[in-house]
C-alpha cells in the first residue's frame, strides 16, 4: 500500500510538473508579438517547422542581448542577402536552437550506444552553435559567384543601352528588366531606386560596392566612377570591363583545371591506390596460401 501511494504521488507530481512546463511554454509564446512578413523573404521549408520556436527565442533571450553581439552576424547577413529573411536576433536564436537540437540528439545517441563523454557532448553542441554559420558562409558564397557569373551579361546590356542613347539609369532599368534573375539583378535593382531618390550615380555605386563586397564589382565601380570624373563616354568603359571580367572567368577556369591533378594526388593515394593493390596482389597470395608457401 505505501509503494502505491509513493508511485501516485510520484506520478502526480511528474503530471504536475509536465502541466507547468505546458503552461509556462504557452504563456511565453502568447507574449511574442505576430510577425508581418509581407515585405520579407519566403522562409525555407526547414527553417519554417522551427520559425515559431526561433521566435520564441528570439523574442525572450536574443533580444536581450547586447548591441556589440549583433554586429557580427548583422554585416554576414547583409552581405549574404539575407537580412530580408531573417534578422540578426533571429540568427543567434537559430545557432541556440541548433546547439540545443544536435546536442539533444547526441545524448540520445549516446545513450542507445552506452558511450559516455563529456567532451563529445560540448563537441555536438558546439557544432551544432557554428552550423548555423556555416551555412551562412555557404550562402555568402554561393551569392558571390553568382553574381561574379553574371556580371558579364549585366555590363553587355549597360554596354547596349548607353550605346543606344540612353543614360545610366535608363539602361540599368533595361538591364534590370531583361537581364537574367540573379542576386546582381537585386542590386542593379536598389541602384536604379537610389538614383530614382535622388542620389548621385557615385553615390547609388558606392553604396552597391558597400553592399556586395566583391572585387569584381569594385573594379567596375570604380572604373565607372573614374569614367565620370574624367568626362569620359561610359560605353568603352562598360565594354573594357565586360571583356575584363569574361578574360578573368576564363583565366580562373585554366586554374581550377591545373589544380585538378594536385587535388587528386591525396585520394589517389590514399583511397584507389591501396584497393587496386589489393585487387592485384590478393590472386597472388592466395595462389602463395594454396602451394604451402606461407
Amino acid at each position: 500500500m505505501g509503494q502505491l501511494a509513493v508511485a501516485m504521488l510520484v506520478g502526480l507530481a511528474f503530471v504536475s510538473f509536465a502541466a507547468a512546463v505546458i503552461y509556462s511554454a504557452v504563456r511565453l509564446k502568447e507574449e511574442v508579438p505576430d510577425e508581418d512578413r509581407e515585405y520579407l523573404d519566403p522562409l525555407p521549408k526547414g527553417l519554417r517547422l522551427l520559425w515559431p520556436l526561433l521566435r520564441l527565442v528570439d523574442y525572450h533571450v536574443c533580444q536581450r542581448l547586447p548591441q556589440r553581439l549583433l554586429a557580427g552576424p548583422a554585416e554576414s547577413l547583409r552581405l549574404s542577402g539575407l537580412l530580408y529573411l531573417m534578422s540578426p536576433t533571429q540568427f543567434l536564436a537559430l545557432c541556440l536552437v541548433s546547439m540545443a537540437g544536435f546536442l539533444g540528439l547526441a545524448i540520445v545517441a549516446f545513450h542507445v550506444i552506452d558511450f559516455d563523454s563529456a567532451l563529445a557532448l560540448a563537441a555536438a553542441a558546439g557544432f551544432g552553435f557554428i552550423y548555423p554559420r556555416v551555412w551562412l558562409k555557404d550562402s555568402l558564397k554561393k551569392r558571390q559567384k553568382l553574381m561574379v557569373k553574371a556580371l558579364p551579361v549585366y555590363l553587355d546590356f549597360l554596354t547596349m543601352g548607353v550605346e543606344a542613347g540612353l543614360n545610366m539609369a535608363g539602361a540599368i532599368g533595361q538591364a534590370v528588366a531583361k537581364g537574367p534573375s540573379c542576386p546582381l539583378k537585386n542590386e542593379f535593382a536598389f541602384v536604379l531606386r537610389d538614383l530614382r531618390s535622388g542620389l548621385t550615380r557615385a553615390e547609388a555605386l558606392r553604396r552597391m560596392d558597400e553592399r556586395v563586397r566583391i572585387a569584381q564589382v569594385t573594379s567596375f565601380i570604380s572604373a565607372v566612377i573614374q569614367a565620370e570624373r574624367m568626362g569620359a563616354s561610359l560605353g568603352p568603359t562598360f565594354r573594357s570591363q565586360a571583356d575584363q571580367r569574361r578574360t578573368e572567368r576564363f583565366q580562373l577556369a585554366e586554374k581550377l583545371a591545373m589544380e585538378a591533378p594536385v587535388k587528386l594526388i591525396f585520394p589517389l593515394v590514399a583511397f584507389i591506390f591501396p584497393v587496386t593493390f589489393l585487387v592485384l596482389m590478393f590472386p597472388i597470395a592466395v595462389k602463395f596460401m594454396q602451394s604451402g608457401a606461407f
